[in-house]
């Protein structure tokens, strides 16, 4: 009895820890990418806040294989030149830089059904539902659920973020 209350404090003590690392590291890495976002957003329409989060999300902040490796901070699936020492291939598309990820992601969108409608529109919360309702994920309600978790801490004052009805 004592035991198992023991394991169960000790693992949600150590979710607690991973969830802290992987806000401060979501954190550190939209600070560092907000600007390019920013340019991006305005330039296409959408909210540079939905941009930061998704790329978080995707690249794990930036340190996941695919943005480390291939400089892939969506999750995109496309050609590449990666063959790991075993023989592996990757399924996402390999960027010559982040710039050229950040790109290709905005241009993925505007090729979407979604984006004429809701092109100027800074409320993220209606990106999100209308990309989750694209497919824009194979796990769409968890997918749905972090990326609204990251735009809630993001503090971007120019970029409201309303409620979905």
């Amino acid at each position: 009895m004592i035991i198992t209350k023991l394991k169960r404090n000790l693992l949600v003590l150590g979710l607690m820890a991973m969830s802290l690392t992987a806000s401060a590291q979501n954190k550190s890495y939209i600070n560092n990418h907000k600007v390019l976002a920013t340019i991006l957003g305005e330039t296409y329409g959408i909210p540079a806040s939905l941009i930061l989060a998704v790329a978080a999300i995707e690249s794990s902040g930036g340190k996941g294989p695919a943005a480390r490796v291939l400089n892939n901070h969506f999750g995109i699936e496309g050609k590449n030149s990666f063959s790991s020492k075993k023989g592996f291939k990757s399924r996402y598309k390999e960027y010559a830089n982040e710039w050229a990820s950040y790109l290709d992601f905005c241009q993925l969108l505007t090729r979407k059904r979604f984006y004429q409608k809701l092109k100027g529109n800074e409320n993220a919360a209606l990106w999100v539902k209308a990309m989750k309702n694209a497919h824009y994920s194979e796990v769409p309600e968890e997918w749905e659920q972090k990326i609204m978790s990251v735009l809630v801490k993001i503090k971007m004052p120019s970029v409201p973020l309303l409620a979905v009805e």
